[in-house]
């Protein structure tokens, strides 16, 4: 499915017996914080980070590659992020609820990645014991989460659908089956590129496995949608032109902002979907989370962070 840049696996918990973090007093946290952070690390390979020690650009980057939310960017003290060095797994300590353990793949595979969330999920329910009713399912600080206090969600180009004002039916279809369509960076974000996230807004009173499928089913009939309009608007010369112009000035810029970089990957991508451009989807993907503010502040040393972009598109292209 080439519209599908990445899939994800989100589960909100909660330990048994202990108060939500919203009670809790700082060193009550701290002490939540370090019991995670070692019981994760006897089940997996981890590296942790201190979230209050880590600066904002550092910060900035992990919510650019979708590690942690914006939200946890913000509100750091006595919060920490296991990354597992498998490079999908992250657990998010002390954001909203004691634990947010994520699995983030590239592609579409919804599938794998519930069946790697459910194991290290089970894994840490058997160690930290989760907080759990019969009638409500998995206890959560806010109510929408609770029943399975999944999300489950898929990242879609829809350049097609943006394209041609499409995209404003989506979230009534999408309303049928218990799901809903979000920016980039989840709730109230900007669908920046034509990237827009599609999961579940229902967890209670469904199954993980109804979640699964509903996800599926709608992911299908969108991506036929846009496959279909993609055909009709690559009829056109100015969609081609729009396209190869766009990786020209990608090839050949010396100084690019991020916002203008990521309009025009979006085009490349676009051409790459239809056929038109021969290259590599997933090279297109990770420069599009390289060339982030935060990102390329990092590798910056010094110099104008639109030039080091454009220099780092030129090498990647």
């Amino acid at each position: 499915m080439k519209n599908a840049i990445s899939t994800r696996i989100r589960f909100a918990r909660n330990i048994s017996g202990v108060k939500f973090l919203s009670m809790m007093k700082p060193e009550e946290k701290r002490e939540l914080l370090l019991k995670i952070k070692d019981t994760a690390k006897q089940l997996g390979e981890f590296d942790f980070i201190d979230m209050s020690a880590l600066s904002d650009i550092r910060a900035g980057e992990l919510v650019e590659k979708h590690l942690i939310s914006p939200e946890f960017a913000e509100n750091r003290e006595n919060c920490g992020v296991l990354l597992g060095r498998d490079g999908i797994t992250s657990i998010m300590i002390n954001e909203e609820d004691h634990l947010r353990i994520q699995i983030i793949m590239p592609g579409y595979c919804p599938k794998e990645a519930f069946d790697k969330a459910k194991e290290l999920d089970e894994k840490l329910d058997g160690a930290l014991k989760f907080a759990y009713s019969k009638d409500l399912g998995y206890l959560t600080h806010c109510p929408s989460n609770l029943g399975t206090a999944m999300r489950a969600s898929v990242m879609l180009h829809l350049p097609a659908l943006t394209e041609t004002g499409s995209i404003g039916k989506i979230p009534s279809m999408l309303s049928q089956y218990g799901l809903t369509v979000r920016g980039s960076y989840g709730e109230g974000s900007h669908s920046g590129g034509a990237i827009y996230q599609i999961s579940n807004q229902v967890s209670l009173g469904v199954s993980e496995e109804e979640i699964i499928e509903r996800l599926e089913t709608v992911t299908k009939k969108i991506t036929d949608a846009e496959k279909s309009l993609a055909k009709k608007l690559f009829e056109s010369e100015k969609i081609k032109d729009r396209v190869f112009r766009a990786l020209g000035i990608l090839k050949y810029a010396r100084i690019i902002s991020s916002s203008e970089a990521l309009k025009l990957i979006s085009d490349v991508r676009f051409g790459a979907e239809a056929g038109q451009i021969d290259c590599d989807l997933a090279v297109l993907d990770a420069l599009s989370h390289e060339i982030q503010p935060c990102s390329i502040e990092l590798t910056a040393d010094g110099k104008s962070r639109d030039t080091v972009r454009a220099e780092k598109i030129r090498n990647t292209l």
